[in-house]
């Protein structure tokens, strides 16, 4: 069948007119398949949600219990129908649970990538290559101008910022799911052994990443009406950008604003924070690595959406693959 028979947008999100279901649905539906945790891929409301196991626990964590009327968990890599649709979830490596999404009937397969990254990352599952004939890749780095260094690379200048401002207290600014986790383990793997202290709004995510097998190290509350401020000289603090413009972040001792994003490749975006130590950590693919992606599942056609949709578009025209852009709205970049 037509691909754009099987899926295409509608003002609520992409929708499956053969399934009845919509995928990453940006307002309250009957039936939802969410490929991951982000507020704004998955959003509460929906009467029927369709999401990994892991999804689904981290908007019950967000959301409350009231986030869906019922809730089916689905497995890498199983098979399941949805209205008479074959649906499966798939590896996504953009943060915990996360998924794509291939929706196939009548010999049209269309994978919904949702958001994804090819770099290695241990908290979260690896992304898995899924073949099809429509790939929808997002654009949230889609310029040529973005190539993201070693992950690595940045942590260890964190890590000499540290060894030459020993007594200054490290605040790295980073979203709660996904980017802080990633960056503690990131820390712990260079040998960074010291209690880290986290944001009160970072402490069920990261005690849920913990209890699904990942190693973060000794984590301690930033709080500090009940300590001294001597106690994090020198020490690294993380929370959400928003919480450093309040008082809560001018409270520590010589604070040194840090954050982690993509966005920290672009020096007027880092200005503009305040950041003085910025780190390219980036949790979705650079221009290399979307575009090597696409030449690897060498589908018959791509739809770009959620980001710098043009230059992707004119980039897989060049190569004679087919492409649209779908100005799909209610997707933000700003946190990556």
């Amino acid at each position: 069948m037509r691909p754009d028979a099987l899926l295409y947008p509608a003002p609520e999100g992409l929708y499956c007119p053969e399934g009845g279901f919509y995928v990453d649905p940006v307002r309250p539906v009957e039936q939802a398949l969410v490929t991951h945790g982000h507020s704004d891929h998955a959003r509460p409301g929906h009467v029927n949600v369709l999401a990994t196991r892991q999804t689904l626990d981290i908007m019950r964590l967000r959301y409350g219990d009231g986030f869906c009327a019922s809730e089916q968990a689905a497995v890498f890599g199983e098979d399941l129908l949805v209205n008479g649709v074959k649906v499966s979830f798939h590896p996504a490596g953009h943060v915990l649970g996360s998924a794509q999404i291939a929706i196939e009937k009548n010999g049209t397969r269309i994978v919904v990538s949702g958001d994804y990254k090819r770099r290695p990352d241990p908290t979260c599952a690896a992304y898995v290559p899924v073949a099809c004939d429509v790939f929808i890749t997002e654009a949230t780095f889609g310029l040529p101008v973005f190539h993201h260094p070693d992950p690595m690379d940045e942590i260890g200048k964190l890590l000499a910022s540290l060894r030459q401002f020993p007594e200054r207290t490290h605040l790295v600014g980073a979203y709660a799911l996904g980017k802080a986790q990633r960056v503690i383990r990131l820390l712990r793997d260079a040998g960074y052994g010291a209690p880290i202290y986290i944001h009160g709004a970072m402490e069920r995510l990261c005690d849920y990443y913990v209890g699904q097998g990942i190693d973060l190290g000794e984590l301690l509350p930033a709080t500090i009406e009940s300590r001294d401020k001597s106690a994090f000289r020198g020490a690294v603090v993380i929370g959400p950008s928003s919480a450093f413009a309040d008082r809560w972040a001018r409270r520590f001792n010589e604070p040194l604003p840090a954050f982690a994003s993509g966005w920290m490749m672009v020096r007027q975006r880092a200005k503009q924070l305040g950041v003085e130590l910025p780190l390219v950590i980036s949790d979705h693919c650079d221009w290399p690595e979307l575009t090597e992606t696409i030449r690897e599942l060498h589908p018959a056609e791509v739809w770009v959406t959620h980001g710098r949709e043009e230059a992707l578009v004119r980039w897989c025209q060049l190569q004679g693959i087919k492409a649209k852009p779908l100005h799909l709205v209610g997707y933000e970049d700003e946190a990556d």
